[in-house]
């Protein structure tokens, strides 16, 4: 039996954190009704997690087999690749304000437009590379406001490590860390080769001893879709 589809509602909010127009897709599942309250999934890479992650299709088939709660999934695309860079990189000029209008403007919108769990264990932040980083540290500066965070291969440098090592809240956030043993020589877009491996490593002896709500999952692969893709099934499985 084929899955039902659900629909992509295509919203503009303007960002006064930025100073700009947000566009937003915003997935409704094909069961999708007003009359029950939703978990939300905020995807950073928005385009990239509906074409290349199919993470709709993956979250229609969960919730058919009642795998996982009520959700929608609100992704956040970027507007091209330097643009990604400035916004999701933690040097980056308009990291800062991302994560504000993630929790200062996004949360309300959703709240305001959809029936959501008003509570920070109701939203999930979901991101690949830099969007896992952007991901993790908008959760450490908002741990109240977003409960989850799944990071599929994010990039680690001396500025996650020192937020996460004097993190005094990461009790109140459950993450899922994924990252392949092969991405030892990963072109960035800046044109650099860097090991994501080790330092990611380095990120999981922090977050264990933190003694949070944390898993952890090496798989066998490099930077690549094809290996996020299929590990988001598993990664929803565990935070709803």
């Amino acid at each position: 039996m084929a899955i039902k589809t659900g629909v992509i509602q295509e919203k503009r909010l303007f960002s006064e954190e930025l100073g700009e127009e947000m566009e937003l897709l915003v997935y409704l599942p094909a069961s999708y009704s007003p009359l029950y309250k939703y978990h939300v999934i905020i995807a950073q890479d928005g385009h990239d997690y509906f074409r290349l992650g199919r993470i709709s299709r993956q979250l229609e088939e969960l919730l058919k087999h009642g795998e996982i709660e009520r959700s929608i999934i609100i992704g956040v695309p970027y507007k091209n690749v330097k643009e990604r860079r400035l916004t999701y990189h933690p040097e980056g000029s308009k990291f800062e304000a991302y994560k504000r209008f993630l929790a200062n403007e996004l949360v309300p919108f959703a709240d305001r437009e959809y029936p959501t769990y008003q509570v920070g264990s109701g939203r999930t932040l979901i991101g690949d590379s830099l969007g896992g980083t952007v991901s993790l540290m908008t959760a450490l500066d908002y741990p109240n406001m977003f409960g989850n965070v799944i990071m599929q291969s994010p990039y680690v440098d001396d500025h996650v490590l020192e937020k996460v090592e004097h993190a005094d809240s990461l009790q109140l956030i459950s993450i899922c860390h994924q990252i392949g043993t092969k991405e030892t020589e990963v072109k960035t877009t800046d044109d650099q080769v860097l090991d994501f491996t080790a330092p990611n490593e380095k990120l999981k002896e922090l977050l264990e001893k933190k003694k949070t709500n944390y898993g952890y999952e090496a798989f066998d692969g490099d930077h690549k879709w094809t290996y996020w893709q299929p590990l988001i099934t598993p990664a929803l499985k565990k935070m709803l």
